[in-house]
């Protein structure tokens, strides 16, 4: 998911930066209560793996320009069951960073867009996490169900934000319109997909004993809240 240059003007990209900030503060209270909880080592490991692996997200997986902006393979709801809310929270902007400064400068001045498109989505998977799971269900017991809520949650999030820049940037005409469905509907692959790599990762997880208490993933994977 980058939105691509040119989006929106520069005269109008302020309000990304605004956002980002706003996302970015939410972020940094997550990391503080986690830090509270597992200590700044856990949550230092876990923030490192997840800025390591959307990276490599980023970079190796598979990408294409489709309308408006890119469609990437994000594994936002796998990084949340996994890691945590906060270790994903930082690791997102953070390997999307190191990728444009590394591969893609030119995404830079978009940057505070592409963080709101993929924080923001973030916390509302959070948000639905405590309301579909069940207290006393760890999450390497999810059902498929669950997995494609959560998933498809955070996807229509990240279309909506998108969406959202495309109008801000360009406006209502038909040519934009027609961009933003061309990208909404290719995001429809990654719908289907990333329920199935959660589940995949969750039953490797369920399978890997030694991690059970590990500072190393989220505590929730393997204990009930």
């Amino acid at each position: 998911m980058h939105i691509e240059p040119g989006l929106v003007a520069d005269s109008k990209i302020w309000l990304s930066y605004a956002t980002a900030a706003g996302a970015g503060a939410f972020a940094m209270k997550l990391a503080w209560e986690d830090t509270k909880e597992r200590g700044s080592v856990s949550l230092f490991a876990r923030a490192t793996a997840a800025t390591v692996l959307v990276f490599c997200f980023f970079e190796v997986l598979p990408h294409y320009p489709v309308g408006v902006s890119e469609v990437h393979f994000i594994f936002g709801s796998t990084l949340f069951l996994i890691l945590g809310a906060a270790p994903a929270a930082i690791g997102l902007p953070l390997g999307l960073l190191l990728q444009g400064l590394f591969f893609a400068p030119f995404d830079l001045p978009q940057l505070g867009m592409n963080v709101t498109t993929l924080l923001v989505p973030l916390f509302g998977l959070r948000y639905l996490a405590g309301k579909i799971i069940e207290p006393d269900t760890p999450y390497v017991d999810l059902k498929y169900r669950q997995a494609l809520a959560l998933s498809t949650a955070y996807q229509a999030g990240i279309v909506a934000w998108v969406m959202f820049w495309a109008f801000y940037g360009h406006g209502f005409g038909a040519e934009n319109i027609q961009s933003i469905v061309t990208f909404g509907g290719a995001y429809m692959l990654v719908i289907i997909v990333e329920p199935l790599a959660d589940l995949a990762v969750l039953a490797g997880a369920k399978a890997i004993h030694a991690l059970r208490g590990s500072p190393l993933v989220e505590r929730r994977l393997y204990h009930p809240a």
